[in-house]
């Protein structure tokens, strides 16, 4: 039998790994990626001797990843050294409360009994729902397509057992009483681009994911992590192209053929997998077809989660009473998520990510300086159709400023370089749909099933890989898409 083929468009986590587990299993694989580096949102950026990583900066559940080299025989440790982080992240609130959460449970009773003693006892039963919402949410259903209403049928029951209808804050709620806890236990559905107040309970289930497998840096950054999943891509035989965007997906009749590039070049392919934009895949790539047209008018109608505004910035002095990951949260929590995914405003306050890699890894800076990143979330371009490049400088020195204030005193003072990224840059770099960092939002209504199915229900030959496909966002997330991706395409391409 003549050995089968695959085409897989974008670089990013999900594509990678995609492609890692077919090029495995014997399928000759080709990755095809537009920008000049792969990673997709894990982009980097060189200057000045700093080195910033775009994102995503959290790992976590890294036997996810380990087991992309064991499908070979190697081992992840051979191409990349993980760093655990602790603690996970530090919570900070403007009333001066700081909040350290770990996967210690001595060391994070006492900090739930600094804000609440009686939180204590509620906070190990919401433990106990996210150990059941993670066993049947991402151990049973993460890394399996739902390609039929019967398969969401099947899994109703055990969503109704844990409420999956309600929001993950109203599920906190229910157990801990203290707001500063309730929005340390929510905050990390913002994480896969869902709003705490909305986002089915079943993310909860990433408390648990946290707890039982820790929170890891690569050391280098995360496009270390990117380039030895390259490395161990090609060390199998797969071929990538960078810098050369795809800009048609070709059909004939109720099949994908082949891949067409920017730069003329040409690919036919037994089956095609897209890790790209699911609105810019249907739009772009297949807008000559009416399966194209058809599938980009209805995502059209969908929700899509907001977008990022992120400032990189190098400063002079080490600062090791910074952690490497810290949540600054503003004065309002619901109010600015209102703000975020309902009203498009672009509000006076906010919410930030701050990263801090040099704490974990000196190297990423010139030797006495320190990289970071401030993120904060904002309305996609569908929502808030400014024009970033005149806002863009003002809400960076506004971040810096509130950065300054809270952390670094004469953060400006010590400023050695400084660049932003804005929702225009989303949709230019990596034609995501109004900007979206994530893609669809992971509301119930758009999960699982109702998520764009892993494999087309109209192009059998046609797959999805990434934040648009079930399961959704965040580095396990898109990987767990590639392994259920990659067990539809094998058992179609051996069939």
């Amino acid at each position: 039998m003549a050995l089968k083929s695959a085409a897989v468009i974008g670089a990013g986590f999900g594509g990678l790994a995609l492609a890692i587990r077919l090029q495995s299993a014997g399928v000759a694989t080709t990755l095809i990626e537009a920008r000049d580096k792969p990673g997709g949102r894990a982009y980097v950026w060189e200057k000045d001797g700093f080195t910033f990583d775009a994102g995503p900066t959290v790992i976590t559940d890294p036997a996810c990843l380990s087991e992309l080299w064991a499908l070979s025989g190697r081992r992840m440790d051979e191409d990349i050294e993980l760093l655990p982080v602790s603690p996970f992240y530090r919570l900070n609130w403007p009333d001066g409360t700081n909040f350290d959460y770990s996967n210690d449970e001595a060391s994070l009773n006492r900090e739930i009994a600094k804000l609440r003693p009686e939180d204590v006892e509620g906070y190990a039963k919401f433990l106990d729902y996210a150990a059941g919402v993670y066993r049947e949410g991402y151990e049973k259903l993460g890394h399996v397509a739902f390609l039929d209403f019967a398969s969401m049928i099947k899994a109703a029951p055990a969503l109704a057992k844990y409420q999956a209808w309600r929001s993950v804050y109203s599920i906190v709620s229910s157990y801990v009483k203290n707001e500063h806890l309730r929005e340390a236990l929510s905050f990390h559905t913002l994480l896969v681009g869902g709003n705490p107040m909305t986002t089915s309970a079943i993310y909860a289930l990433i408390h648990k994911l946290e707890k039982d497998g820790g929170v890891w840096f690569a050391a280098g950054g995360t496009n270390r992590l990117v380039a030895a999943m390259v490395t161990q891509f090609e060390r199998l035989g797969g071929t990538v192209r960078l810098g050369d965007a795809v800009v048609e997906v070709e059909t004939l009749g109720d099949r994908a053929t082949g891949i067409r590039t920017a730069s003329g070049w040409h690919g036919t392919f037994d089956a095609i997998a897209s890790n790209g934009d699911i609105v810019h895949t249907y739009r772009d790539l297949l807008g000559n077809t009416p399966r194209g047209k058809k599938a980009a008018a209805a995502l059209a109608r969908k929700k899509f989660s907001p977008s990022l505004f992120v400032v990189h910035f190098g400063i002079k002095g080490a600062w090791p009473g910074i952690p490497h990951h810290m949540i600054l949260f503003g004065p309002r929590y619901k109010g600015l998520l209102t703000d975020i995914y309902d009203r498009g405003v672009l509000a006076e306050d906010f919410s930030l990510y701050l990263h801090h890699p040099t704490v974990s890894d000196p190297s990423l800076a010139p030797e006495g300086c320190s990289t970071f990143y401030a993120l904060a979330p904002v309305p996609h371009v569908g929502k808030l159709p400014i024009d970033w490049e005149t806002v863009g400088p003002q809400y960076a020195d506004r971040i810096l400023a509130e950065v300054e204030r809270r952390l670094i005193p004469d953060l400006r003072g010590r400023l050695m370089t400084s660049f932003h990224y804005t929702p225009a840059d989303f949709g230019r770099d990596l034609s995501a749909h109004l900007g979206s960092a994530f893609s669809l939002e992971p509301i119930l209504t758009q999960s699982a099933w109702f998520r764009v199915h892993n494999r087309d229900d109209i192009l059998p030959n046609l797959y999805f890989v990434g934040a648009g496909t079930h399961p959704g966002a965040g580095i396990p997330g898109v990987v767990g898409s590639a392994k259920a991706t990659a067990a539809l395409m094998l058992a179609d391409l051996r069939a």
